[in-house]
């Protein structure tokens, strides 16, 4: 996994005594040896993470795509299905406007949320 041959000191022979100099150029090398191996370890991960994402996120889009397609089909459907009630004419504009009526819906639910929380937030600010 490693590019490079970590130069540790031979070991000691008995009897044999470190001095502090020597210690403390043993415990750098040593940190070097360390220093690389975190650095190539995270290169590695990095490298990992990268790939990963690229595929989460093709999949994340193919998913979307067929969602899509999915809910254009049901579209489909309710208008043919609500065109044997109504006419076909009449359906196609009907089933747009209740789907356009549920996102109004929706849009200003999000938007009242989204005022209570600048609220919120605004009154937090102002109590620091």
């Amino acid at each position: 996994m490693l590019d490079t041959q970590a130069n540790l000191a031979p070991p000691l022979q008995e009897g044999e005594d470190l001095s502090l100099i020597e210690d403390v150029r043993l415990l750098l090398g040593e940190a070097r040896t360390f220093a690389q191996a975190e650095v190539t370890y995270q290169k590695t991960r990095a490298a990992y993470l990268g790939a990963e994402t690229k595929s989460i996120a093709v999949l994340g889009v193919g998913a979307a795509i067929f969602v899509f397609f999915a809910l254009m089909a049901l579209v489909l459907g309710a208008v043919i299905a609500v065109g044997t009630l109504i006419g076909p004419w009449l359906a196609m504009v009907a089933v747009p406007m209740a789907i356009l009526l549920v996102a109004l819906f929706m849009g200003l639910s999000a938007r009242g949320r989204v005022k209570r929380m600048m609220a919120i937030l605004k009154e937090k600010e102002g109590s620091e």
